[in-house]
């Protein structure tokens, strides 16, 4: 794994910072629902017709399952031996190589879960307002998403990801990037090494933790020149 070290090309989330430590509140209260509402500024409905990546390479079409609480008052504890841990705990079958359908649900610990196909309005994907909308847990969670690249041809590109907090990553069930520890979200924070995108269809899985503070990620493969990838049909079917 390679970080972007190029100041042109960091690229911080433009919601407002929130500083990370304990939970505020009164034990418990932090992690309470809100009620839901829309889903809108962030994300549309996806629709049937494949999308394309924006014009940076950034994947905005995805699966994404409802927030699995995973109580965690401080993001210090994500280090690479307990994030690794946590996020291949699955706690479903296929996790990293089948493709979920939208609202198909998953029970996890007596809580079904239902997978949303979305499009993300900004080229980061925000978790935090995707569990906000739906009158989820936003605090001490884990986030599942999904989506599928149809490449035209067989391609050699990197992943390159940054998430807001810890995450990992498979393309076609080969684990490709991994982000550890307490971190902001910011563009290309973790390169993958080289891989290859088959001709046609390809699964893209990743799971993000996070205990306090926003949680959102973004996703793109860039060639040997680290400009984005565009020409992929994208899709949730």
């Amino acid at each position: 794994m390679i970080a972007s070290k190029a100041l042109s090309h960091v690229r911080f989330c433009l919601a407002p910072l929130v500083l990370l430590g304990t939970l505020p509140g009164a034990p418990g209260m932090a992690n309470a629902p809100e009620a839901a509402g829309t889903l809108a500024p962030y994300f549309t409905p996806a629709a049937r017709a494949p999308a394309k990546p924006d014009g940076d390479g950034f994947i905005r079409r995805w699966l994404i399952l409802e927030p699995i609480t995973k109580p965690n008052r401080t993001n210090t504890v994500f280090t690479g031996s307990y994030v690794r841990k946590t996020l291949t705990a699955y706690p479903f079958p296929t996790q990293t190589a089948g493709l979920p359908r939208a609202g198909e649900t998953v029970t996890v610990e007596g809580q079904k879960l239902a997978w949303h196909a979305l499009d993300s309005t900004v080229f980061d994907v925000k978790l935090f307002n995707f569990a906000q909308s739906l009158g989820k847990t936003k605090y001490g969670v884990i986030f599942h998403v999904a989506t599928v690249v149809d490449s035209p041809r067989d391609m050699e590109v990197r992943m390159a990801v940054g998430s807001n907090s810890a995450s990992m990553w498979w393309v076609n069930g080969v684990e490709t990037a991994v982000l550890f520890n307490d971190r902001r979200m910011v563009m290309d924070d973790v390169v993958s090494r080289r891989i290859t995108l088959k001709k046609g269809r390809n699964i893209i899985r990743g799971a993000v933790i996070n205990g306090p503070g926003l949680s959102d990620y973004c996703v793109r493969f860039i060639d040997d020149a680290g400009r984005g990838v565009t020409d992929l049909a994208v899709t949730t079917l």
